[in-house]
């Protein structure tokens, strides 16, 4: 199965599947030959659900003595989730925790009010090559938890529920879909899963929640006999029943959605809000130094960027909190 054609002004298959809303194709950022791409937030698209923001970390390789270094930073407003397919991050927050983060573990990191953490290469890792490749995604609080207590939860792999039925393994990271439950507090209504289907595999997408996307990591897919190579979100539409099947060499998916979100949001920098005057505060509390320091990793820390906050909900500054600063 090759990738489809399209339209070549908006890169849109041509005809589109009629259970599909649209096709985000990421921006892509090569930083010292370390790809990120980016698909949320998006010109047409500024939210799946509460996923307000979703990077792709790789695949890429450090030499020996390199890593990862997004220094300390601040975020309100939203709750990161870092997920890797290959290597490991070391996180460490303002309230104190310090966790290595493998493939198939996840790192929910809740800022509410306010938090500042770092996410780096562990020392040992430094001392040969090592590879990263991984999601890093922000999930929008609702307006009555915008101003929640930071909090950080750790849940290794073994603690999520699996599906896997021979063609098809399914890992659900947060939330409620196919049947199960995530253990994963979520303050809102959503879905997030890792799928591995195996060539010719189907996996429905679950219909109990409003706004769907599919994230296609490797291989392809087919949706309603229409293909979409790796690299491409897929939108689908509120109610239709949906199915993706894998190519000839399978699949790896990431699928997500939720509820519609309560509002549009600002996004300035690491700062989500509903408020545009609340990020203001935000980046006079982090010039002010009023944000708590990370233990252990308080020598330096990314200052604020010049640029201001956009008139409109979904300005594209590029986030610390991910590999692409």
């Amino acid at each position: 199965m090759s990738s489809q054609t399209g339209n070549s002004q908006t890169g849109l298959p041509d005809p589109m599947p009629p259970c599909m809303e649209d096709v985000i194709l990421p921006r892509a950022h090569d930083i010292g030959g370390f790809e990120v791409r980016r698909a949320l937030p998006a010109t047409r698209r500024q939210m799946v659900g509460p996923f307000i923001f979703f990077d792709q970390m790789g695949p890429g390789e450090f030499l020996t003595g390199h890593g990862l270094d997004v220094r300390p930073h601040p975020h309100i407003g939203l709750s990161t989730v870092t997920y890797l397919f290959d290597g490991a991050i070391q996180h460490r927050d303002s309230l104190g925790s310090d966790q290595s983060i493998v493939p198939g573990d996840v790192n929910w990191m809740t800022a509410g009010r306010g938090i500042t953490h770092s996410e780096r290469t562990a020392l040992p890792a430094r001392t040969h090559s090592n590879r990263l490749f991984g999601i890093q995604s922000w999930v929008a609080l609702p307006k009555q938890h915008e101003e929640t207590q930071p909090d950080f939860a750790h849940h290794g792999a073994a603690s999520l529920p699996l599906i896997d039925d021979g063609g098809t393994t399914l890992r659900l990271v947060a939330g409620r879909g196919w049947g199960l439950e995530a253990p994963v507090r979520t303050p809102s209504d959503l879905f997030y899963a890792d799928a591995v289907l195996a060539p010719g595999a189907k996996l429905p997408m679950p219909d109990e929640h409003e706004e769907r996307a599919a994230y296609v990591v490797s291989g392809d897919v087919d949706v309603a006999g229409v293909p979409f190579a790796a690299g491409r979100m897929l939108l689908f539409r509120a109610g239709d029943p949906v199915s993706l099947r894998a190519g000839p060499a399978g699949a790896r998916l990431l699928l997500l959605g939720g509820a519609v979100m309560d509002g549009p949001r600002y996004l300035f920098w690491n700062f989500v809000s509903s408020s545009r005057e609340r990020i203001q505060q935000a980046k006079e509390d982090w010039q002010a130094g009023r944000f708590a320091l990370v233990p252990g990793d308080a020598t330096e820390f990314i200052p604020l960027p010049e640029q201001h906050v956009a008139a409109a909900p979904t300005s594209q500054i590029p986030a610390a909190g991910s590999p692409t600063s």
